[in-house]
């Protein structure tokens, strides 16, 4: 008879080096939200890979990266933190990027803990196969340097194509200790409901205010109710940093904001599996990113 496995896997890198869209594919089912700008996550997200023979805990992380606020401080913690007890990490460096300073610096930190490092060369799909040669020889190289020796798998991978995710999910699950499931079979991920209905809202405000505000947003669900009808109502809070930036999100006779309410209520209608009533506010939290008080009433 087969051995069943089951434990945690970390994902960490820089920021924008694939680790969402990553955890996204080997799960099979959205639970990350993605943007093409740096620190979209905010959280360690976790998500479940069930298989005949395993149950992979995939741990998505923020980017780590140098902190300008008491957010990024708190990002990088919430990286540190994760990191102990892992039963493998899967290092994650995209192949369209030279290796820099962060990648240094991450290695760096892994070749302090026990767990073994799996590097993951990311976007495979937009880098060409000489620059992907390239970077293999150069993860190579990282890990000499960084004293890590060398990684126990070096896996090239494109996501958003499925390529190699197949075989990423068997390497990592072949790293994992024997043991029962340690979340039901059914379970795609641990992040309560009303966290991954924010997400998918602020995913919409980033997507449409990327380039004035990426870092400025913060969402919040205030309530949840059911109409008589059966209709379910989400109210939710878009909370920014300075007065100046509430217009920019609402735009010009509140069309922004309206296009920010239809993209994400069609998210958050695929999630619940219903129609849904999205009802969103804008409010100012003057500079929450700096704010530890406000950090905590945002859920940071």
């Amino acid at each position: 008879m087969a051995t069943f496995r089951s434990g945690f896997c970390c994902f960490v890198g820089r920021p924008n080096s694939g680790k969402s869209t990553l955890t996204n594919a080997l799960v099979g089912s959205k639970i990350v939200i993605t943007s093409d700008r740096p620190q979209t996550t905010r959280h360690a997200v976790r998500g479940v890979l069930n298989r005949p023979d395993a149950q992979l805990v995939i741990v998505d992380t923020p980017g780590v990266h140098r902190p300008r606020t008491l957010l990024g401080e708190r990002l990088n913690d919430v990286v540190r933190a994760t990191l102990v007890d892992m039963d493998v990490v899967g290092f994650c460096v995209p192949a369209d990027e030279p290796v820099g300073p962060g990648d240094r610096y991450i290695a760096a930190q892994l070749a302090a803990i026990k767990a073994p490092v799996v590097a993951i060369v990311t976007k495979t799909d937009v880098a060409r196969r000489e620059r992907v040669v390239a970077q293999l020889a150069a993860i190579g190289e990282l890990a000499a340097a960084s004293g890590l020796g060398e990684f126990a798998e070096v896996v090239p991978v494109s996501a958003v194509r499925g390529d190699q995710v197949s075989l990423l999910a068997d390497l990592l699950a072949a790293r994992l200790p024997a043991g029962p499931a340690l979340y039901p079979l059914d379970m795609v991920t641990d992040q309560d409901l009303d966290t991954r209905l924010a997400e998918l809202i602020r995913e919409a405000a980033l997507a449409d205010a990327r380039d004035e505000l990426p870092h400025s947003i913060a969402v919040t669900i205030d309530e949840t109710r059911r109409r008589a009808n059966g209709l379910l109502e989400v109210f939710a809070t878009i909370h920014l940093e300075r007065p100046s930036q509430k217009g920019i999100v609402i735009g010009a006779g509140g069309a922004r904001l309206q296009r920010i309410g239809t993209v994400s209520r069609a998210g958050i209608e695929a999630v619940l599996g219903e129609r849904v009533h999205l009802d969103l506010h804008v409010a100012v939290e003057r500079d929450w990113q700096r704010d530890p008080k406000k950090l905590d009433r945002l859920g940071f």
